[in-house]
């Protein structure tokens, strides 16, 4: 079969039938990120939300989500009235006991403790350092392709899964004997019971875990340097009031623990949506596999219509009120970038998959936007053009095995941890 979500009768041809075919179509609009319709997928009710309730309000989990894209965007740049610093999640946003400490994870940092670290790691992302990555990108990816059984194989678990965090565990120096490991803390941490908020103790432990690993690793770091990210950071000063300081164990650890997640996570998630969108659109991989030109906008249309990171959550420093709704100070905001980019208002034809879509209105907001903005896009980018090129050279034809598919249950991403494929 050529693909697994074949087009409802009702769906317009080239749009996305799961936005069509969805449980909620009438009632009131009821929305949990955390049930198997929403992991499957949340287009249908982000489209209802965004007609009938752009300010909605989960009595169930105790926060508001905003899904227009007029809305959305601003709110990522606004963050003296959406503060990062609560977390960036339901669970983390509601922890009333909660105390996040200051200056330790990026992500989690409002202005001007931010400034200071985004400045600091922008080093490492330059354009011209993330060019100088990609013959070493291009050998990861190489390398990972030619170990799979170019017949049949899993494009998340067999490929896109293991070169990510090859590359981003190259560039921080995780010694090769434990990146599997990593990679599945990594995953565990993310994951969400269907239709449970909180993690389990299981998820809870591989968070500790992932983050005690790194911590350890910077200590073994400024015992015996070596030429990596980790070790350049050690040696790095900040200025700080004023004052030079170099960062600590705890800021290295927690930004090697950011970017080697996030650096795992947004590619390999990626990687395997665009295979099952294309098997939906096959006329477009062909047109795709002709002309190399269109990967990059290929990869920019993927990120629109399916991109990994679906929200991220804020925490209310003053009270909004938007589209006649107040939000209160205080309140948990979730700002669905998965919604916005599927708005019409500023997408026509929000639902049509299409390579060659002319960009004239709305930013892509699959990157984030404002101050916390993915520090690794360009690297990301550059990974996903590598890689569907090579999957384009193995894979000209190709159809899905719909019954192996699997979704994963994770807070924040949508995604497949299995897309097994046939060569045709």
């Amino acid at each position: 079969m050529p693909g697994p979500h074949p087009p409802s009768s009702s769906a317009a041809p080239g749009t996305d039938s799961r936005s069509v075919d969805f449980h909620q179509t009438s009632g009131p609009v009821r929305f949990n990120p955390y049930t198997e319709e929403f992991f499957e997928s949340p287009y249908a009710i982000y489209r209802r939300m965004r007609d009938e309730a752009p300010v909605y309000y989960s009595e169930e989990l105790n926060f508001f989500a905003l899904t227009r894209y007029d809305d959305v965007a601003p709110a990522y740049r606004d963050f003296a009235t959406y503060s990062s610093a609560r977390g960036v999640s339901v669970d983390m946003v509601n922890a009333t006991k909660l105390k996040m400490p200051k200056g330790r994870v990026l992500i989690m940092m409002d202005p001007p403790e931010h400034e200071l670290m985004r400045k600091l790691v922008n080093r490492v992302f330059t354009p011209r350092a993330v060019a100088g990555l990609e013959a070493m990108v291009a050998t990861k990816i190489d390398s990972a392709l030619a170990r799979v059984d170019p017949r049949q194989f899993d494009v998340v678990s067999d490929f896109s899964a293991l070169f990510p965090m090859e590359i981003i565990a190259d560039m921080l120096g995780v010694p090769t004997e434990d990146r599997n490991e990593l990679r599945r803390l990594l995953d565990k941490g993310l994951e969400r019971q269907p239709g449970q908020a909180l993690p389990t103790r299981e998820s809870i432990d591989a968070m500790i875990a992932s983050g005690t690993y790194y911590f350890e690793l910077v200590q073994k770091r400024r015992r015996q340097p070596q030429d990596d990210m980790i070790s350049r950071l050690i040696d790095t000063e900040v200025i700080e009031c004023g004052e030079a300081r170099r960062l600590d164990d705890v800021e290295i650890a927690g930004f090697a623990n950011m970017l080697g997640g996030a650096g795992a996570e947004t590619v390999t998630k990626l990687i395997g949506n665009a295979i099952v969108v294309f098997a939906e659109h096959l006329d477009q991989w062909r047109r795709l596999r002709t002309d190399r030109d269109k990967v990059p906008a290929a990869f920019e249309e993927l990120l629109r219509f399916e991109g990994p990171s679906q929200y991220n959550v804020r925490y209310s420093l003053k009270e909004v009120t938007l589209h006649g709704r107040t939000i209160p100070q205080g309140s948990a905001v979730m700002l669905i970038n998965g919604a916005a980019n599927r708005d019409e208002r500023a997408f026509p034809d929000p639902d049509r998959f299409d390579i060659d879509r002319e960009r004239k209105v709305g930013f892509n907001l699959g990157f984030g936007y404002g101050i916390h903005s993915c520090l690794g896009a360009a690297l990301a980018r550059m990974e996903g053009r590598i890689a569907l090129n090579a999957l384009l050279d193995r894979l000209p034809d190709f159809e899905v095995d719909s019954d192996g598919l699997k979704r994963v249950n994770m807070t924040n991403v949508i995604g497949w941890s299995h897309v097994p494929v046939h060569a045709l």
